[in-house]
């Protein structure tokens, strides 16, 4: 029996990646800018990317807030 040819779908051209961070654990770890900072700090090294979703989650603790986010980007294309 020989493989079957799939169609190619239009939707399986983009590949989404993501990355998550969160702040270290300490007397810093709720501070909300340090945590959108260092997503952007991230950011500028990938280079050309297309953010697509970023999702923001806070746990309480016993000290402070633990903060974290993910964010979902896609590479864009190379212009020629």
């Amino acid at each position: 029996m020989g493989e079957e040819a799939v169609d190619a779908d239009p939707r399986d051209k983009w590949m989404i990646y993501h990355f998550s961070l969160s702040n270290p654990t300490g007397p810093e770890q709720g501070d909300v800018a340090r945590l959108l900072r260092r997503a952007a700090d991230h950011l500028e090294e990938f280079g050309e990317v297309q953010v697509e979703d970023i999702t923001f989650n806070s746990e309480p603790t016993a000290g402070e807030d633990d903060l974290s986010l993910t964010i979902y980007y896609h590479r864009r294309p190379r212009r020629r």
